[in-house]
């Protein structure tokens, strides 16, 4: 029936209605909230490009944790700076790493048992290059070595889940590493570890703000040769049956807010849990327009995580996590 029989706005009227009708929800336990782990003790420096987040020491990562469990959000995703790095990555897998150490700290503390602990398995913050595998390099010309790197991957989440990781996502994007860490993984009788791939990582704009905060520039060249071109989404879907095919439990999408059709895309296609990654750049642009009093803070972050959960994702990592767990209630 058409109006004037049909009135949308009848249920809309009062808050109490809009409530009961609401189609999507956002809830704390669906936030993951990335902490940035660093040597030392008592440290807690805020990154200059990305406001209110911080460089942690274990001790400092742990309270923030606590404060992150109290608000009922669902888990952490742990990155690492190194004390040193070099060209095989030794911090991403030694055993007394800066994340197996967080975790290790994190799992003796029983007020974060609610918490799951994800590690992001990369090369490119323990690199003294900055990408994300293997560098051979011949004169000025330079490749980033797909099959070698895999080991080194793979060995990199072995570490993390023996160190008591529940989950580990591997970010790299070289082909074939959700096969090669999940051979590793029940090898060393890890199979009850998840993987969480970032199944489509786009070549993206928006990461600028996390390479300060993960010191993880690349010293030469890009990673278009790995990252995907975010003009594809056909191959975004050719990248996640791949790695549910390899082994992958779940899947995470990256960035989030520029590419809602690929979440959703995947969201119609693939019954796994889908996540998406509100990145970086997401978060600094809304903080710029926020401190010049151009958006409403907790409205616009709101409204930001709420497109996301409505284009598919049913969980998300974002930077946001606390302040949008106090807004929730």
């Amino acid at each position: 029936m058409e109006f004037p029989a049909t009135r949308l706005r009848r249920l809309r009227r009062t808050e109490a209605l809009r409530s009961m009708v609401r189609e999507t929800r956002l809830e704390p336990g669906t936030l993951i909230f990335p902490l940035f782990l660093c040597p030392g003790e008592g440290l807690r420096r805020e990154i200059s490009s990305m406001p209110g987040v911080f460089h942690l020491s274990i001790d400092e990562a742990v309270k923030e944790a606590e404060s992150a469990a109290a608000l009922g959000i669902g888990g952490l995703l742990l990155f690492g700076l190194p004390a040193e790095k070099d060209e095989q990555a030794g911090g991403a897998w030694a055993d007394d790493g800066i994340v197996q150490q967080g975790i290790r700290a994190l799992k003796r503390q029983p007020t974060l048992d609610n918490l799951v602990v994800i590690a992001d398995v990369c090369l490119c913050e323990y690199t003294s290059h900055g990408h994300c595998g293997i560098v051979k390099k011949d004169g000025d010309a330079y490749e980033i070595e797909n099959d070698s790197s895999l080991d080194l991957i793979a060995k990199t989440a072995r570490s993390l889940a023996a160190a008591g990781a529940d989950i580990v996502a591997p970010s790299d994007m070289m082909d074939g590493r959700v096969a090669a860490i999940r051979n590793e993984l029940d090898d060393a009788g890890l199979q009850q570890t998840p993987i969480l791939s970032y199944a489509s990582k786009f070549a993206s704009a928006f990461y600028g703000p996390f390479r300060e905060a993960a010191d993880s520039a690349p010293q030469f060249g890009d990673r278009r040769s790995y990252q995907m071109d975010g003009a594809n989404l056909r191959e975004a879907m050719r990248e996640i049956a791949q790695d549910v095919v390899e082994g992958a439990d779940m899947i995470l999408m990256k960035p989030a807010m520029p590419y809602l059709d690929v979440i959703h895309a995947a969201r119609e296609r693939f019954d796994v849990p889908i996540g998406a990654y509100q990145v970086s750049g997401e978060y600094s642009m809304l903080q710029a327009a926020f401190a010049r009093g151009w958006l409403e803070p907790q409205r616009a972050m709101l409204e930001s995580l709420l497109s996301i959960r409505r284009a598919g994702a049913g969980f998300i990592a974002t930077y946001f996590a606390k302040d949008a767990a106090k807004a929730l209630g």
